[in-house]
């Protein structure tokens, strides 16, 4: 069956994609801030969690693009994407600065609240303009991975970054009163050209040993994304295809880490995809459970970082639970008392025809 067959079906596995995702980035991080090396990574040349949020920016590009393209209303895009992201993110700072900063300062509370940099930190955290700040005066000085109060925001920027490129797309076609069927077509010709050129610039960056510039790779992950929407007619879904792709990947594991790359880049959304349409069943009765993803990845950070403050030397599985089982109460009462809510007040701009509700991408 077509991609575009699935969509219309409208049940799928993205939920519990996301879940697994930002569980994963958890994990990756239970490494990071014990300063251990990451089986994976060592591996593959990529990271667990690297390779988590990259399935949140091609999720997001999929489906954020759908729901510009088809609703076609600037003011209900840029109105949906601040209630997913903003609402949640600022209640989690105020609860990072005012409480656990406070807790875990090794200054006074006067001192600690009377500090400019306290309040930078808020301001730069909550609004995710001008790059996210790292560091609350005196937290968590003596961790292993010394300061860092929520390392997992800076995705996060990029994620706007991208939002906003898909946005000037949609915008500059825009542009002349196009009649709404030659905007879509210009903005998808636009979608798919951005992600070819991403692409090229991504391959011409390493065969001349550059670093890897995260712009064009987050540009590339999320209009790849949305490049699948804009395709979704053409895309064949099938087993066949997926098993190929897998043994691909696979194969170019035991080359190198760089072919491993090359062919990761190529093939890790036709995986993503497959598996969010394909798989049915038992496993989506998941979709019972509301979409905790977002919660689970803006809490989990400081919360681990809080139980090796509290436990020196906590091996890396004792953090992964405990930070999991922690982190998930604060992503349900994220999720329910702030989420749910705040996404309910999309009607204001009038009535949307939602695909699904995608979340932001984490680190």
């Amino acid at each position: 069956m077509r991609l575009s067959g699935f969509i219309q079906e409208k049940d799928n596995n993205f939920n519990l994609i996301r879940f697994i995702a930002a569980s994963a980035v958890l994990l990756g991080h239970s490494f990071a801030l014990l300063n251990r090396p990451e089986p994976l990574g060592k591996t593959l040349g990529i990271s667990i969690g690297s390779i988590a949020v990259d399935l949140f920016f091609i999720t997001s590009g999929f489906l954020v693009a759908g729901s510009l393209l088809s609703k076609q209303s600037a003011m209900d895009y840029i109105w949906a994407r601040i209630l997913r992201i903003y609402p949640a993110l600022i209640v989690m700072c105020l609860l990072v600065v005012f409480g656990l900063g406070i807790f875990f300062t090794s200054l006074p509370a006067n001192a600690y609240l009377n500090r400019p940099a306290t309040y930078a930190y808020l301001g730069r955290c909550m609004t995710l303009l001008g790059g996210v700040a790292y560091y609350l005066p005196g937290v968590f000085s003596d961790n292993p991975y010394k300061g860092a109060v929520n390392g997992s925001l800076w995705s996060m920027v990029y994620e706007i970054k991208m939002y906003i490129l898909l946005l000037l797309f949609w915008l500059v076609c825009s542009i002349g009163h196009a009649k709404n069927g030659n905007r879509v077509k210009r903005t998808s010709l636009l979608v798919v050209a951005n992600t070819v050129f991403a692409y090229i610039l991504t391959i011409a960056r390493r065969l001349y040993g550059l670093e890897e510039d995260l712009f064009i790779h987050f540009d590339f992950m999320f209009f790849t994304g949305a490049t699948y929407w804009v395709l979704r007619e053409r895309i064949l879904l099938s087993l066949n295809i997926f098993l190929a792709v897998i043994g691909t990947l696979l194969a170019s594991v035991l080359i190198s880490t760089q072919a491993f790359s090359v062919v990761y880049q190529l093939s890790i959304a036709y995986v993503l995809f497959y598996l969010a349409y394909v798989p049915a069943g038992f496993v989506r009765k998941y979709n019972a459970l509301p979409d905790n993803s977002y919660g689970i990845y803006i809490y989990a950070f400081p919360v681990q970082q809080s139980l090796i403050a509290l436990f020196p030397g906590i091996s890396v599985s004792a953090l992964t639970a405990a930070s999991f089982g922690i982190t998930l109460c604060f992503a349900y009462a994220s999720c329910y008392l702030i989420e749910q809510p705040a996404l309910k007040l999309k009607k204001i701009f009038g009535k949307r025809t939602i695909v699904t509700t995608p979340s932001p991408a984490a680190t």
